[in-house]
C-alpha cells in the first residue's frame, strides 16, 4: 500500500503538519556550489576552449572544435522531416496552438499628451537574443522547447540561441524537430553549468545573450542564479507540483493518473488532493493501489507520494480553496462538478485546470498556455513564462516648454528638500524668469 500522509483541518496541528508538508530547502549543495563557481570562472577566463574541454568530459565527446558543437538549420529541418506523420502533426498542432495563445499577450507601447503640450509614454521593445536551455539525451523535452521558444519568437527576439547536451552524441530528433518548427536561429550541442557560461558571458564562437530560459538539473539552476545581474534569467524552478481540488463528483481513476502525472517526473515532485468527502478520498487511494502497477515509472511515483504527497480532508469547498490558495500550487486542478463559481476564488496558483475534462497534462502538451510555472509557492508573486517576458519597457518623457515651468518648481522643490542642489538647478536652469 502507498503510504500517502493524511491530514484533517479539524486537527489542532494541522497548520504545522501543513507547513512541514510544503517545506522544500532549493539552496544548491556546497559541492554543487563550489564546482559551479569553477566552471563559470573557466568560461568566463578561456570561453571556447574552456567550453569544449568541460563538454568533451562531461558528454563522453570527442569534438575538436566549437564548430563540431553546432548543428546546422539543415539538420534541423532533415529531423522535423523524419519525424512519423502522427508524431509531426501533433508537433506541429501543440505548436500552432502555444502560438495562437501567445501571440493574445503582445504587450504594446502607449503614450498621452497633456494640456501644456507634455507627452509621457511607454515604449515596449523584444530582447535582442536570448538562450535557451534543454535538457538533452534522454530525458529530453520537445514540449519545453515550443513552450520557451514560441513566446520569444511571438515578443519579436531578434535571435534564439538553444542549447542541448548530447551525451554520448545522442541527439533527440524531436528536441531538433521542435527548435526547427519554433524559429530557433542556432543551435549547440552544449549542457551543463558551462552552457549556461557561455550564454552568460559569450566565447569567441557563442555570442552572450540578455536572458537565460529554460529547465535543467541542479548544476544548471545553479549556475543560473549565479549568472543572474549578469543576464536575465525566467525562474529558478524546484520541483513539480500539482493540488487537485475534488468536491467528490469526479472519476477516483482520473484524479489518481492526474496525481501521478507530477509524481512520475522525479521523486521529488509533489502531489495533493484536497476533498471535502472522506469516502472520495478511500476511492482515490483504491484506485492508487490499481494503477499504480502498471506504471513504468512506479517507483518513482510510490517514492514520490509517500515522501511529499498528501490527502488532506477539509470541512467544506470554502476550506479547500483557502488552503489551495495558501499552498500557492505549480497546478491547480478543480475537480468539481460546477468548477466557474470557484476559479474566481483562487488567487495564487500558476495555471488553473477547470473542470473533470481537463488533465494537468494537456496543459504540458498542447492546450496552449505555457507549462513554465511557479513553483515552491512562488505563484504568490509571479506569473507563468510568457511573451512579456521577452520584451523589455521603455518610459518616454517629452516635455514641452510650458511643461517645464511647472515640472521645474516641483522638482526644484523636492530636489533641495533631498539636499541634491545639482538636481534643483538643472531643473531651474529651464525656468522663465
Amino acid at each position: 500500500m502507498v503510504a500517502i500522509k493524511r491530514l484533517s483541518t479539524v486537527d489542532a496541528d494541522f497548520t504545522a503538519k501543513l507547513d512541514e508538508l510544503l517545506a522544500f530547502e532549493a539552496a544548491a549543495d556546497e559541492g554543487i556550489e563550489r564546482t559551479v563557481i569553477g566552471i563559470l570562472a573557466d568560461v568566463k577566463s578561456r570561453g571556447d576552449a574552456a567550453v569544449l574541454e568541460y563538454t568533451n568530459k562531461f558528454d563522453r565527446l570527442t569534438a575538436a572544435s566549437m564548430a563540431d558543437l553546432e548543428l546546422s538549420q539543415a539538420e534541423m529541418q532533415a529531423a522535423l522531416d523524419s519525424l512519423p506523420a502522427e508524431r509531426r502533426a501533433a508537433l506541429e498542432a501543440a505548436a500552432n496552438r502555444v502560438r495562437v495563445y501567445h501571440e493574445k499577450q503582445r504587450l504594446e507601447g502607449w503614450s498621452f499628451t497633456e494640456a501644456d503640450g507634455t507627452m509621457l509614454g511607454q515604449m515596449v521593445t523584444p530582447l535582442d537574443r536570448v538562450g535557451l536551455y534543454v535538457p538533452g539525451g534522454k530525458a529530453a523535452y520537445p514540449s519545453s522547447v515550443l513552450m520557451n521558444a514560441i513566446p520569444a519568437k511571438v515578443a519579436g527576439v531578434k535571435e534564439l540561441i538553444m542549447v542541448v547536451p548530447t551525451p554520448g552524441g545522442e541527439k533527440n530528433q524531436l528536441v531538433l524537430a521542435a527548435a526547427c518548427l519554433a524559429g530557433v536561429d542556432r543551435v549547440f550541442t552544449l549542457g551543463g553549468a558551462q552552457a549556461v557560461g557561455a550564454l552568460a558571458y559569450g566565447t569567441q564562437t557563442v555570442p552572450q545573450v540578455d536572458k537565460i530560459v529554460g529547465p535543467g538539473n541542479a548544476y544548471v539552476a545553479t549556475a543560473k542564479r549565479r549568472v543572474f545581474g549578469i543576464v536575465g534569467i525566467d525562474m529558478v524552478a524546484g520541483p513539480s507540483e500539482i493540488l487537485v481540488v475534488a468536491d467528490g463528483s469526479g472519476n477516483p481513476d482520473w484524479v489518481a493518473m492526474d496525481l501521478f502525472s507530477q509524481a512520475e517526473h522525479d521523486e521529488l515532485a509533489q502531489s495533493i488532493l484536497i476533498c471535502p468527502d472522506a469516502a472520495y478520498l478511500e476511492r482515490v487511494q483504491a484506485s492508487i493501489e490499481k494503477l499504480l502497477p502498471t506504471m513504468p515509472r512506479a517507483e518513482t511515483i510510490r517514492t514520490s507520494l509517500t515522501n511529499r504527497g498528501a490527502f488532506i480532508q477539509v470541512r467544506d469547498m470554502d476550506e479547500a480553496i483557502a488552503i489551495a490558495n495558501r499552498v500557492a500550487p505549480e497546478h491547480l486542478e478543480l475537480a468539481l462538478a460546477d468548477p466557474d463559481p470557484w476559479v474566481a476564488k483562487i488567487h495564487h496558483a500558476g495555471a488553473i485546470f477547470i473542470g473533470h475534462y481537463t488533465s494537468e497534462s494537456l496543459g504540458d502538451y498542447c492546450a496552449g498556455p505555457n507549462h513554465v510555472l511557479p513553483t515552491s509557492g512562488s505563484a504568490r508573486f509571479s506569473s507563468p513564462l510568457g511573451v512579456y517576458d521577452f520584451q523589455k519597457r521603455t518610459s518616454l518623457i517629452k516635455v514641452s516648454q510650458a511643461g517645464a515651468q511647472t515640472l521645474g518648481r516641483i522638482a526644484s522643490t523636492l530636489a533641495h528638500g533631498e539636499g541634491l542642489p545639482a538636481h534643483a538647478k538643472s531643473a531651474e536652469f529651464r525656468l522663465e524668469n
